[in-house]
């Protein structure tokens, strides 16, 4: 098991390697669509449009309808793993990673699934993310430390996104508990993701967009770690608070990418058979508000 030692306070951690895999991949995605927009699938069979509505057969059917009108402006595509599973619709769940492998081979797929658990139990969950379901990343509870992170950090190129700071109000209840020497839980795996934990460059850190605050925190901390941040839309979260707080970078490239997720706004924009051009016209106004933001967060930064 890998030790960390503790870093002096103030002082910002440093990730070891470059960008590969998951990384680079999100951050061409970034590049080639535009955007820092996560569509979230997250599907709920009785907010289904007439006549699928209440059929959980059909859950892939209207995922691959998400995906198709939303490919070209997304830089992850996010399964909620309890969505599927809840149906028993993890075959369903297989064919949707391998159609937006089709349809957008160059979009990252995170899953959605926050295992977290040691030993060779961790191995059997990464070998159902990684193998089974061929995600590039996985989303994972760092509460039993680094040895239950490891075996997914063994797929080389595969990205683990740590919780964090998350959205839910109940995160306070751990996460903002202050450490001796005063820092908070939340802060400490933020140093742990950045520097000591993330040997190979894989990882990234879940922080919702309902606490901007935090997420600006957590950037000083981790200052090129992806950012998953879940919360805009349905949730409340501030888009333009969130990209000025955790984005980082240039005109042209992230040095400091985030990923800023959405998914009941924009599945559920529509309810009838043009559900999916509502949902493709809500990503797209999702894209350019936070498009905006990123040029407003690059001149205040000049």
């Amino acid at each position: 098991m890998m030790t960390a030692q503790r870093p002096a306070p103030g002082a910002a951690a440093t990730v070891a390697a470059p960008a590969t895999g998951f990384v680079r991949q999100l951050l061409e995605a970034e590049a080639r669509n535009g955007s820092m927009l996560c569509v979230g699938l997250d599907p709920e069979p009785s907010r289904f449009p007439a006549p699928w509505q209440g059929d959980a057969a059909r859950i892939f059917d209207f995922c691959a309808a998400i995906v198709d009108a939303t490919h070209d402006l997304a830089v992850a595509f996010k399964p909620q793993f309890a969505y599927f599973a809840a149906h028993r619709a993890e075959g369903q769940l297989e064919r949707l990673i391998d159609h937006i492998r089709s349809v957008a081979p160059g979009v990252p797929v995170i899953l959605d699934a926050k295992r977290g658990d040691i030993g060779s139990t961790a191995e059997q969950y990464a070998r159902e993310a990684f193998e089974r379901y061929g995600a590039d990343a996985v989303t994972l509870s760092p509460f039993m430390g680094h040895d239950s992170i490891e075996p997914y950090l063994a797929y080389e190129g595969k990205g683990a996104i740590l919780l964090c700071r998350t959205s839910n109000p109940g995160g306070d209840d751990l996460q903002a508990l202050r450490l001796e020497g005063g820092e908070r839980v939340y802060e400490r795996i933020a140093r742990l993701a950045a520097d000591a934990w993330n040997a190979k460059g894989q990882l990234g850190l879940v922080v919702g967009a309902t606490y901007p605050a935090e997420v600006q925190r957590v950037r000083e901390l981790a200052p090129t770690l992806p950012l998953l941040i879940p919360g805009i839309g349905a949730q409340g979260g501030d888009a333009v608070a969130t990209v000025k707080a955790g984005w980082r970078g240039t005109a042209h490239t992230s040095s400091g990418p985030i990923i800023v997720s959405s998914s009941r706004a924009i599945l559920y924009a529509g309810r009838d058979a043009g559900f999916a051009q509502a949902a493709r016209q809500v990503a797209l106004q999702t894209r350019e508000q936070l498009a905006s933001a990123r040029m407003a967060a690059l001149s205040a930064s000049r």
